[in-house]
């Protein structure tokens, strides 16, 4: 085999599919994990939203409770009896 020869040889590897599980072949070393036809389904999707840097708790509207409303007057009347120790 010369140099000539040589400059025309393509190395390629079989790769499974990420997306559908096919069998295909693609260039040694590329980093194509989807198949052609796949490609072309997922350039069809939108944009993936960007993650935030740092996770936040999602947060709902503040709870506010009338005062008028809480009665605690009641609790020195329920008959609970502390049974020592360390609980």
């Amino acid at each position: 085999m010369n140099s000539r020869d040589a400059s025309n040889e393509l190395r390629v590897e079989l790769k499974y599919c990420e997306r559908c599980g096919i069998l295909c072949v693609r260039e040694s070393g590329g980093g194509q994990v989807y198949c052609g036809s796949c490609l072309l389904e997922l350039a069809e999707l939108p944009p993936p939203r960007l993650a935030r840097s740092s996770p936040q708790l999602p947060v709902g509207r503040p709870t506010f409770v009338d005062d008028d409303e809480l009665d605690f007057s009641d609790l020195n009347e329920l008959d609970m009896q502390s049974s020592g120790g360390a609980a």
